[in-house]
């Protein structure tokens, strides 16, 4: 999967700026070479839906059966659309708490589970993520909104993803390292597990949501400064209190700004 989102819509954490990347063999490219890349290399079965220069989506459904656990689905419901990756263990009985259909897939429960939090969440969104069980990572583009929001389960075993800044600025996510060293350069990192992030109140830790998160250089195998891993600052003064998700202007992902 790959999505894009213009800079001022999503600001990435200046962090994953690597700061030399005029010396870099691979060079940062723009988001429209990224998706004609991404959609040159999977020519037969690319999905794409863009968002005028704002925001685009796409998606490799897989090509045959599997029984893997880490399914790809990808769904959108009244202007908000969701990237899915990996399996809930608990979907059916958080469609019941939720009032929704049995047959739901993962996507459609965590759009629903989005709008929820939005509009009348009774819960802050770390605790609804807390009670995820399964392999999980999803992106979330709520276009009337102009949010993004995104997440990665905890378990080390389970789905990656991965993001990083392209040469305008704009944000990238992937679940394909190959992709994403291809199209930021240097400027990338993992996306930190256990982990949530939204384009109005940055990256926090949903499993320690009162603790901010600290920056940790990156040097890779030519010995170059890359973009920062994120993790947890235990040593951090602890956040005083955790909003709760109320209306789309009081979205309560509180935390500190990566």
């Amino acid at each position: 999967m790959l999505a894009l989102f213009k800079k001022g819509l999503v600001n990435p954490p200046e962090e994953l700026n690597s700061p030399a990347p005029l010396q870099s063999s691979t060079k940062p490219k723009l988001p429209q070479e990224i998706l004609k890349n991404f959609q040159s290399s999977n020519k037969n079965n690319a999905l794409s839906i863009g968002f005028g220069d704002a925001a685009v989506l796409a998606y490799l459904p897989p090509q045959t059966p599997s029984n893997s656990v880490h399914h790809r689905n990808f769904c959108g419901m009244n202007d908000i659309y969701c990237i899915f990756l990996g399996s809930l263990n608990n979907l059916c009985s958080l469609n019941r708490q939720y009032g929704l259909s049995k047959g739901n897939n993962d996507a459609v429960f965590a759009i629903e589970a989005y709008r929820t939090l939005r509009d009348r969440g009774p819960y802050p969104a770390h605790q609804v993520l807390r009670d995820l069980e399964g392999t999980f990572g999803f992106v979330i583009f709520d276009s009337k909104a102009g949010h993004v929001f995104a997440a990665l389960g905890a378990g080390e075993d389970g789905v990656k993803l991965y993001w990083g800044v392209a040469a305008d600025g704009s944000a990238v996510i992937s679940d394909n390292l190959a992709v994403i060293k291809e199209s930021c350069g240097k400027s990338y990192a993992p996306f930190p597990a256990g982990c949530m992030f939204h384009s109005e109140q940055g990256l926090m830790s949903y499993e320690h949501p009162s603790s901010s998160m600290k920056a940790m250089p990156r040097i890779d195998s030519e010995g170059m400064m890359c973009g920062a891993n994120f993790k947890v600052d235990n040593q951090s003064s602890k956040i005083r209190s955790m909003p709760r998700v109320g209306s789309e202007a009081n979205w309560a992902l509180s935390g500190s700004q990566a």
